[in-house]
């Protein structure tokens, strides 16, 4: 694809330098952290002496080990029980915010973010889980990293990771009774393969993905990664607007205006031409 998709819009505007052996040094706008992939990573901090760079863009949550039975700690669970422990713990030293379950907004960290108003269209994101790429569906570059990684996010507000190219993939026909957004992206890696997406960033497009709900394209990117993509996303529209719209996080008022049009400036100049379709009549 030519240059000038949301990708590279995205990444033009957060990449603070390049590395001696190309790779980039991108500015990463939110950090999602959670309980399982976090203990080693302030633990070398603390060894280091360091403290967390930007705590204000930074974010916890309690997500892989909350029982389902009871929300009540101490958990039954001695290790699930430890995680928790240790990352209120670690939360309460930097001056993180955490959304625990007594702060009545705890969930799966990929879809707070949405419903808080955190996850923003042209925001760069990491989270030390691998289906990141699920918040793509706002127009956001979101990447999934392992632990070593959230420690460099923490510590430098920046992650390394090389360029990727852009496939975008069109969706057109419209959606037969009874399909679903997994259904389709099922199909798209079917076509593609497990290993289609390597290298590239999934761009979804075409009238398929525009009919669907936030909710129906937060499942498209999210499966980005059975794909073998690292990033997958949908441009800003107003679908994604009206769902921002009163979140507690998102821009308000005339800054939500403003926003609107910054969110507008950072789509793919090319609305079609891609390498590969996906018919679904």
């Amino acid at each position: 694809m030519s240059q000038h998709t949301l990708y590279d819009h995205v990444w033009d505007r957060h990449e603070v330098a390049k590395l001696s052996d190309g790779v980039s040094q991108l500015f990463i706008g939110m950090h999602f952290i959670h309980e399982v992939t976090t203990p080693q990573a302030f633990a070398d901090l603390k060894e280091r002496g360091l403290p967390v760079a930007f705590p204000d863009r930074t974010m916890a949550t309690m997500d892989h080990i909350i029982p389902t039975d009871q929300t009540q700690r101490p958990y039954a669970d001695s290790e699930a029980e430890l995680m928790a422990a240790t990352l209120l713990s670690n939360v309460k030293e930097f001056g993180i915010k955490c959304f625990d379950a007594a702060s009545q907004k705890q969930g799966i960290v990929h879809v707070i973010g949405p419903e808080l108003g955190l996850t923003q269209p042209g925001m760069t994101i990491a989270c030390g889980d691998s289906h990141t790429s699920t918040h793509g569906a706002f127009g956001s570059l979101a990447f999934g990293i392992g632990t070593t990684q959230v420690r460099n996010v923490l510590a430098t507000q920046t992650l390394s990771v090389n360029r990727l190219k852009v496939r975008r993939i069109w969706v057109k026909g419209t959606m037969k009774p009874g399909l679903s957004a997994k259904d389709i992206v099922l199909k798209i890696i079917a076509d593609l393969g497990v290993k289609g997406g390597i290298g590239y960033a999934y761009e979804y497009a075409g009238p398929v993905i525009d009919a669907m709900s936030m909710d129906g394209r937060m499942t498209i990117c999210n499966m980005s990664i059975e794909g073998g993509a690292r990033v997958g996303y949908v441009n800003p529209d107003q679908t994604t607007y009206e769902y921002m719209k009163d979140r507690p996080y998102a821009p308000s008022g005339e800054d939500f205006d403003r926003a609107i049009e910054y969110w507008e400036s950072i789509r793919s100049d090319r609305r079609r031409g891609c390498s590969r379709s996906c018919c679904c009549r």
